[in-house]
């Protein structure tokens, strides 16, 4: 890019770039017209040329080796034609609204604001326009003169009108600690800048930490300039802070003595020489992802933390997994893949062991300190939003960090039990530079298959069509296994339904077999009860017919009466009684019958009488002729 354009600022080129979604084409048109006014199409052959080409203003770039780009330069045409107009795209943010300006590059910045006063109702003089890369201009500054990109991004402050309402308020402040404010922190004492990313829910006292381990200089000892007047504790967020969205610039230096300030910053600045010196290859190689000059010197300082990313040792897996994610938010920010915390086992019951419908890949991070490509892979690649909300969606992801010999040991220890040893060689042989790593596991029955595994040394496009041909794979051994289980619970349930209409058989039956060993028991109760009652009223019976006097004979001297008796089934009982015997010895002998006086009645015809009430009458000797007795319903008598 340098190269090409003559561009010397690396910061500028590396935000063209930027702009430009990294496509080298596409960034050097956009510069070539501002620059040498030369603009080729690689479709019609015209070439257009603007005022004359400089050679001494911009040097001849040194010979590249071949390239299958596009572009190729290209020196001016003496066929000079009119030059046409650039046309800018501007993104224009105010609290929560985005505001689209196109405009061309011989407009002024103060069309800009006239534009955004019909839009946001906002007066041109209440309106700061900020988010230049070369800081604050004039209404009247030409805009070719800033040398802008095709697609530019600004916001507006409004520091003299009265905040929005409460509900606006807080819907405002709720968006802002979803944004992500870009911190560029200036080390005063070694002139340093560092381009930090924090989320808006994030504290000043994380910054001053996270600065602390930046600079060296302890949070007591740092003196800061930049803070808004509404910043005055440290445990606010960043989005309740005042910050300017969604750049703000800061500076910081040690509180001492001047002596003291002197001899910390030589320090300071021969421990940084030393970093890059030993380390600007690999900053070199950071450069081709895309990282400009303070985060790559952020980078190498996370490297250097002091606070390892899992204790050694560790009994706990899930201790360690906690301390993991809490250093690996410390380090990349909160905007990161849920790690799962527990053992790898947890992991898999968690992703595979699962109904066929709620199962998922299972991706295994592998993280090493000492690989040059970690920082990069991490901040760039396994941070990118797509990334991780990607992740979320489909994946259990579980991490490790193989950094100490012990850790790396137990997780390949780990590997050989659950992917066997071809995997664990795998991982065993790769170098450190190669690492970090990413595993797509697919839980295939009874056993585990490693789909993928993908190192560090990737981009965000390719990390993404990877998970996605993963995920691929996945789905299609998914809808086979919800298949089978639907038919393998499609049988379970007719069987459920067979076992369960049985079983109301079994009890429908040994319902009816109960009631009726009910039945019977109870016809045996009673029919006992009736031998019993009968046995009783036989035994009764003999008694009585044993207890009665003998019949008198006809021939004997005493008086004598003769009964008839009239049965209620016309029967006729006879006897001979003395006059002198009492009527119980009459009702002896019927109840000596079968016909208990208890439940037959003895009367007589005419006149109608009940001789139960006179059972101790004596029959009188007048009576010694014959009667009749019957009986009806209960006994009866006729005399």
């Amino acid at each position: 890019m340098q190269a090409c354009t003559g561009i010397e600022n690396i910061d500028e080129a590396i935000t063209l770039l930027e702009q430009n979604n990294w496509d080298l084409v596409a960034a050097i048109n956009g510069v070539i017209p501002q620059e040498n006014g030369i603009l080729q199409s690689d479709y019609g052959g015209e070439t257009i040329s603007g005022p004359a080409f400089d050679p001494a203003s911009h040097p001849a770039p040194a010979p590249a080796p071949s390239s299958s780009s596009a572009f190729r330069p290209v020196m001016p045409s003496r066929q000079i034609v009119e030059r046409q107009p650039r046309m800018l795209d501007f993104r224009v943010e105010y609290r929560d609204r985005n505001v689209d300006v196109v405009l061309e590059d011989s407009c002024t910045v103060g069309e800009i604001k006239q534009i955004l006063e019909s839009e946001l109702q906002i007066p041109m003089s209440k309106m700061l326009l900020k988010g230049w890369k070369t800081g604050d201009v004039e209404d009247s500054t030409v805009l070719k003169s800033l040398h802008l990109p095709k697609n530019n991004s600004l916001y507006v402050l409004t520091p003299d009108l009265p905040p929005p309402s409460s509900s606006s308020h807080a819907g405002a402040l709720q968006e802002s600690l979803n944004q992500n404010f870009m911190l560029i922190i200036t080390h005063r004492e070694v002139q340093r800048e560092y381009n930090l990313n924090f989320s808006g829910s994030s504290t000043i006292q994380e910054v001053k930490r996270n600065v602390y381990d930046l600079t060296s200089i302890p949070v007591r000892h740092q003196l800061w300039e930049g803070w808004p007047t509404s910043a005055t504790d440290d445990s606010m967020c960043l989005a309740e802070s005042g910050l300017s969205y969604p750049c703000h610039r800061l500076t910081v230096g040690r509180r001492s003595s001047p002596a003291q300030t002197r001899e910390q910053s030589e320090e300071q600045s021969t421990d940084v020489h030393m970093v890059s010196d030993s380390d600007g290859d690999d900053f070199e190689d950071a450069s081709e992802f895309g990282v400009d000059d303070g985060e790559v010197f952020g980078m190498a300082s996370s490297a250097l933390r002091k606070s390892p990313m899992m204790p050694e040792n560790a009994e706990n897996e899930g201790d360690a997994l906690l301390q993991f994610t809490a250093e690996f938010s410390s380090r990349y920010g909160d905007c990161h893949p849920v790690f799962f915390i527990g053992s790898l086992e947890a992991a898999f019951q968690e992703a595979f062991y699962v109904k066929a419908r709620d199962r998922k890949l299972l991706a295994i991070y592998l993280h090493h300190d000492e690989s040059v490509l970690t920082n990069v892979f991490c901040s760039q690649m396994l941070c990118a939003e797509s990334i991780v909300s990607y992740l979320s969606q489909n994946f259990i992801t579980w991490a490790w960090d193989l950094t100490k010999d012990a850790n790396r040991a137990r997780f390949l220890t780990m590997c050989n039990r659950h992917f066997g040893s071809v995997v664990a060689q795998t991982i065993r042989t790769q170098k450190t530079d190669q690492f970090p790593l990413f595993l797509i596991i697919m839980g295939k029955r009874s056993s585990n298959e490693v789909l993928n595994v993908i190192q560090g040394n990737t981009t965000v496009d390719e990390l993404m069509m990877r998970l996605m041909a993963a995920m691929e794979i996945f789905t299609a051994q998914q809808q086979e296994d919800i298949k089978d289980e639907d038919e393998r619970e499609a049988r379970e349930n007719v069987k459920r339904e067979q076992d369960e209409a049985y079983r109301l058989s079994l009890e429908a039956d040994r319902a009816k077999r109960e009631a009726h060993e009910r039945e019977m028991a109870e016809q045996f109760r009673l029919e006992q009860i009736r031998k019993e009652q009968e046995e009783e009223r036989e035994a009764i019976r003999l008694s009585l017919e044993q207890a009665l006097p003998p019949e008198p004979k006809e021939e004997i001297a005493e008086p004598v009466s003769k009964l008839r008796i009239r049965t209620p089934s016309g029967e006729f009982l006879e006897r001979r009684f003395l006059a002198s015997n009492k009527l119980q010895i009459v009702f002896d002998f019927v109840a000596s019958k079968g016909f208990p006086w208890d439940e037959f009645k003895l009367l007589s015809t005419f006149p109608r009488r009940d001789f139960y009430r006179g059972c101790r009458t004596r029959i009188k000797r007048n009576h010694r002729y014959g009667g009749t007795a019957y009986m009806k319903g209960r006994l009866q008598v006729t005399m």
